[in-house]
């Protein structure tokens, strides 16, 4: 039976053994099983005094990863997510293998540092020298990964990220208030024969339709954009059942995100999100759970017709303050149904440029379709039936209908096209719907600016969308799983991946992006070069710290980077400069 391992922390030491000198990496872990605590050891390197060395003999063999690894097991530690995890999970692990938790840190880690399949797991946890776990890298394989995937339940992973979410907003202080929602999908080359019920082709973000997708939805917090609740789901679910199926978990996560804040009454908490997650229903069941809402209505909903109306009348539109200086807004209250609702229309000019740009572009697809429906008319190839079809598939988008005026005649085996481009009704929808929004909220007393604000804060879903996307900082794919518990495992391991990136670069303080600051991060290695010392025996392999910017430097102090590699600790003292004249010498000294 697979044992629970809760870890504590890594201590380092250094330990004489066989005349040398190395430091050892170790951990406690409880083991259900036995039922008493079982200690891990593991070597990272020698810890010799520093031999001399013939740089004439030195030669590299290679690199290990430090600083992107190290801040991630950093953030790691200070949530508690292996015990989290195991916790949540427990029962379940490799036989004499890793944990749930350590194997999720693991494939998280390696998801956002070296993005690649399970069978390059080991080769990676090799190859850092910060340690995820005090076991062998090599118990970290992909059937290991598979069989704990098949283990592990919906409802203990939804306990394990309720329990995460908890920690990261009680050690790095999220702001919770507001939480944004959004919805995206994977593309999988899972065949149409294998069985399964996450795989499914729908609505592919990536216009494949040929492909079976899986489908993520992922809500994060205001401050840091962390990813505080997931949920995986079948390519071919709508977003509303999405969010249904997430009520329960933002129920137990409403009251973690309190105990976490320390909060001795409930807070007031929106949920932010997109049109396409508009339901009537929805809305009821969001106030039951605790939350209010503020959505951005779809165009077709009658109150959004209603408010676009009000927004055109005159001097509806007014200039917002502060930040939001170069924003237009109109702001009314309405009742339809049950629903009392603040409907604010807030005027956007780069949807505006955007949505000009699509009309423009499908306008010239439109009249070339035209002109050709325009000669089968001439020639007498096609009824009316079939005209008037294809000419409403082909005004069916992107506005067209409004200002393309088709008007079609005559019989059925004689029929007739006219057809032109009304430029005043253009304009007048330039002016009146496009480049506008409808918000919807229930937060009757918030400020314009306040709402708008919310509501702009849901991009930053997106971006985490788009880090997960191929070529981002935690990609999904290319994923190789096929059964439905390894992808869900998958999903959550990448999910991880996400949060450790936002936390590091919210404990890090800088405002450059997610991708820049990993790059950083990974500048911090240590060069591995092999030399001689003139000495018998197998000449020693040593670790070479890197020139370290003033970024790097600031990164090794709050991710406490020099308990893994104690060389960079010289490259954080300010170098005398050399003096004019001097030359390189054929001996120096190197760590070994």
């Amino acid at each position: 039976m697979p044992h629970s391992c809760y870890m504590i922390h890594v201590h380092i030491f250094e330990r004489q053994m066989g005349g040398r000198r190395y430091r050892v990496a170790a951990q406690s872990v409880w083991d259900s099983a036995r039922g008493r605590s079982v200690a891990r050891q593991i070597l990272l390197g020698p810890a010799d005094s520093v031999p001399a060395a013939d740089l004439r003999e030195t030669r590299t063999i290679g690199t290990r990863s430090v600083g992107d690894v190290g801040a991630l097991v950093w953030v790691a530690e200070q949530l508690d997510l292996v015990g989290h995890i195991d916790r949540a999970c427990a029962g379940h692990g490799a036989k004499d293998g890793p944990s749930v938790g350590e194997m999720v840190l693991a494939v998280a880690l390696q998801r956002a540092c070296d993005p690649g399949p399970k069978r390059d797991l080991a080769e990676f946890l090799d190859a850092s020298v910060p340690r995820a776990s005090c076991l062998p890298a090599s118990r970290f394989t992909g059937q290991a990964f598979h069989r704990i995937g098949q283990q592990v339940t919906d409802a203990e992973l939804q306990a394990a990220q309720v329990a995460l979410a908890k920690a990261a907003v009680g050690r790095f202080k999220l702001s919770t208030n507001v939480l944004a929602f959004d919805t995206t999908n994977f593309d999988t080359h899972i065949a149409t024969t294998t069985p399964g019920e996450l795989a499914r082709r729908g609505h592919a973000k990536s216009k494949r339709s040929d492909l079976r997708v899986v489908g993520l939805g992922l809500l994060a917090s205001e401050s840091g954009h962390v990813p505080l609740l997931y949920r995986t789901y079948g390519g071919n679910g709508s977003d509303q059942e999405v969010l249904g199926d997430c009520l329960d978990g933002l129920r137990k996560l409403h009251d973690a995100l309190d105990e976490g804040e320390g909060r001795k009454r409930p807070a007031e908490r929106t949920l932010v999100r997109d049109g396409g997650f508009w339901s009537p229903q929805l809305e009821l069941d969001l106030d039951v759970a605790g939350y209010y809402s503020l959505i951005s209505l779809p165009m077709s909903h009658n109150a959004a017709e209603s408010a676009l109306v009000f927004a055109a009348g005159r001097g509806a539109m007014k200039k917002l303050s502060g930040d939001y200086a170069d924003v237009r807004a109109a702001r009314t209250r309405v009742t339809f149904g049950e629903l009392d609702r603040t409907l604010v229309v807030v005027e956007s000019q780069e949807l505006l440029e955007g949505q000009k740009r699509g009309i423009a572009a499908r306008l010239v697809k439109a009249k070339e379709e035209l002109g050709n429906l325009d000669r089968l008319v001439k020639s007498g190839r096609i009824t009316r039936a079939s005209l008037e079809q294809r000419v409403k598939k082909t005004l069916g988008r992107e506005h067209l209908s409004s200002f393309v005026v088709a008007e079609i005649g005559g019989t059925d085996k004689a029929p007739t096209l006219d057809w032109r481009v009304d430029a005043e009704r253009r304009r007048h929808l330039e002016q009146t719907r496009l480049g506008r929004r409808v918000l919807c909220t229930d937060r009757h007393t918030w400020s314009t600016e306040r709402i708008v604000s919310a509501f702009r804060g849901q991009w930053h879903v997106e971006e985490l969308f788009r880090r997960a996307k191929k070529g981002g900082i935690a990609p999904w794919g290319p994923s190789f799983q096929r059964a439905d518990g390894s992808l869900r495992f998958h999903t959550f391991a990448t999910v991880v991946g996400l949060m450790l990136v936002s936390l590091a670069k919210l404990a890090l303080g800088t405002q450059v992006s997610a991708k820049a600051m990993m790059e950083t991060l990974a500048g911090i290695n240590a060069t591995l070069v092999r030399t001689a010392t003139g000495g018998m025996g197998r000449r020693p392999t040593v670790m070479l710290p890197p020139e370290l910017t003033l970024e790097q430097r600031q990164a090794v102090k709050v991710f406490e980077l020099e308990r893994w590699f104690p060389a960079l600790a010289s490259c954080m003292k300010t170098r005398v400069p050399a003096t004019s004249g001097g030359g390189v010498t054929s001996r120096a000294s190197v760590r070994k």
